[in-house]
């Protein structure tokens, strides 16, 4: 059974299906992107150097270009600061998350 269909049966038998407004089930790539995302909060949370840690998140991610990973700050910043989080709060944040206004 091929990575696809099988992650498919198991969305299925889990019973997760197409969000209301989203034009498509989760894919196993929405997972990953997810669990990358989710990662840098955390290490956004606990005060570590996320950017002394990005590589190590790119080699597992196999990313060849640090460029592909570092999206991934944007959207844990934005998460986080969507949240709350005080870690997240800067002024650089604030714009990028209103169409560069501060």
């Amino acid at each position: 059974m091929r990575v696809i269909s099988w992650f498919q049966h198991v969305r299925r038998a889990a019973g997760i299906s197409c969000p209301i407004g989203e034009p498509r089930s989760p894919r196993l790539h929405d997972i990953r992107h997810t669990a990358a995302v989710h990662r840098v909060i955390a290490w956004y949370r606990s005060g570590q150097d996320v950017q002394r840690l990005l590589p190590q998140l790119a080699t597992y991610l196999g990313h060849i270009d640090i460029r592909s990973t570092q999206r991934y700050t944007i959207n844990a910043a934005l998460s986080a600061h969507d949240a709350g989080s005080p870690r997240c709060s800067q002024p650089a944040l604030c714009a990028i998350r209103n169409g560069g206004q501060p």
